[in-house]
């Protein structure tokens, strides 16, 4: 995702700051020490490698530059005006809660993924190899890391509060409102989770889960009408 701000936003608040400075710390040590990725990586619940923590710390890890960086833009195009508008701890535990839920709902559909990748190779391999076995095997192998779950939660949040801020997107240069293009990203990963028969590495059910999970917060909070959250 790449985006030209129409915010007015330029600056960073505090709490946003703290979420992008610690992914880009945590960058820096998974490319000095591998093992880290590993430790920290979301596995399928089913593995001998799965850990509690890793429902947090898979997203302060990242798979490449261009993974972390356009993530972390992304969230302070979506970020910086809710952290204003919210606060900084209620914007924490928003961003928070969504990267759990993100990270909840893939290691709930690694299994089908998993399946799917079996289908995959047993496909190019010219049908020859066990689907089940296959399948299990890419699920216990399973991992996945990054920000972009949470970040999908923040943007699905921005979208609902503010459903008419325009964005100029790169590389067209055309004003497009938070209201169309959230729900075009959403879609984007519903056809990539369900609809796409490859393995294009992207974790669209993480994507997917961060979403709903941010809309459906917001979307309480506000019928409740209440400014806080905890």
């Amino acid at each position: 995702m790449a985006y030209m701000n129409q915010s007015g936003v330029s600056s960073i608040p505090p709490a946003l700051r703290a979420i992008i400075i610690i992914n880009v710390i945590c960058f820096i040590i998974q490319n000095a020490a591998p093992v880290v990725t590993e430790w920290g990586a979301l596995h399928y619940w089913g593995s001998p490698l799965f850990k509690p923590h890793q429902l947090i710390t898979n997203m302060f890890l990242h798979g490449g530059v261009a993974h972390i960086f356009f993530n972390m833009y992304s969230l302070w195009i979506f970020g910086a005006i809710l952290e204003n508008y919210w606060g900084s701890k209620r914007f924490l535990n928003f961003y928070l809660i969504c990267g759990i839920a993100a990270g909840i709902v893939a290691i709930l559909f690694a299994p089908y993924t998993s399946l799917q990748s079996a289908k995959l190779m047993i496909r190019m391999q010219g049908g020859e190899g066990n689907l089940q076995e296959l399948a299990e095997a890419f699920k216990m192998q399973w991992a996945a890391i990054g920000a972009s779950g949470a970040v999908m939660g923040v943007m699905a949040g921005s979208a609902y509060i503010f459903p008419n801020r325009e964005l100029m997107i790169w590389p067209i240069f055309i004003p497009v409102k938070v209201k169309y293009l959230v729900p075009f990203y959403v879609l984007a990963d519903l056809f990539g989770g369900f609809g796409y028969s490859g393995n294009d590495n992207i974790a669209h059910f993480a994507h997917l889960g961060g979403a709903i999970v941010g809309f459906l917060i917001v979307f309480v909070q506000n019928k409740m009408n209440r400014r806080d959250f905890y």
